[in-house]
């Protein structure tokens, strides 16, 4: 089995991270995230090419592929079960690299990367990393969606500590690359009437 650098890695690479596969799946998580990103590819111009760090079983990548059904797909997912899942439905649709994003290595840049819950799981220690590698993949967009807090916090996650963190994410990426412009930001409610989702909330930014 490999070895990860971190607990946070191995906690999804595991048992936690196959029952979460069959947590947010189906025609109504689908459409959820068509609305998500329809609201965010309104303020884009020529995307093409989309790569997602954290893809787990794709059904972000189903939605964008609905709205952008000509671009070139590609996912991040260190879990084997959701890489499975992933390539049942893409066969050759979508790249694929089954791997910890810390291991990824930028072989192209897309027009168009993003995270949608998965900067908050992260060992904290290695956002620095990530950013990096989120900055070096995009040719124009980096779109951040996660939970949003001024001041880092340490949130109980579902009875497993160390494995929740909240911080201004968008605030540290720009403050890293100067020449990353905040292009458009929303909110997304758990009590939306018609397409609740996390209470998450989304920056997109050009380069």
């Amino acid at each position: 089995m490999k070895q990860f650098t971190t607990e946070q890695e191995e906690f999804w690479a595991g048992e936690f991270g196959d029952q979460y596969c069959m947590r947010n799946y189906g025609k109504k998580f689908i459409a959820c995230q068509i609305n998500y990103f329809s609201r965010i590819f309104d303020s884009t111009k020529s995307v093409n090419s989309v790569l997602e760090f954290g893809a787990n079983v794709g059904e972000n990548l189903k939605a964008i592929r609905d709205l952008l059904p000509d671009a070139d797909l590609a996912a991040i997912e260190i879990n084997k079960k959701a890489v499975k899942e992933l390539r049942s439905w893409a066969k050759k649709s979508v790249k694929i690299y089954p791997q910890s994003i810390f291991d990824f290595k930028v072989d192209k840049k897309r027009d168009f990367v993003f995270t949608k819950g998965l900067l908050i799981h992260l060992n904290p220690e290695k956002l620095n990393l990530t950013y990096e590698l989120l900055y070096k993949s995009s040719k124009k967009y980096i779109c951040i969606g996660e939970y949003y807090s001024p001041q880092p916090i340490k949130v109980n996650y579902r009875g497993n500590e160390d494995r929740l963190f909240k911080r201004d994410f968008v605030g540290e990426l720009m403050r890293k690359y100067k020449d990353l412009k905040l292009v458009d930001y929303g909110f997304c409610y758990q009590n939306d009437n018609n397409f609740p989702q996390d209470d998450i909330t989304w920056f997109l930014l050009e380069k």
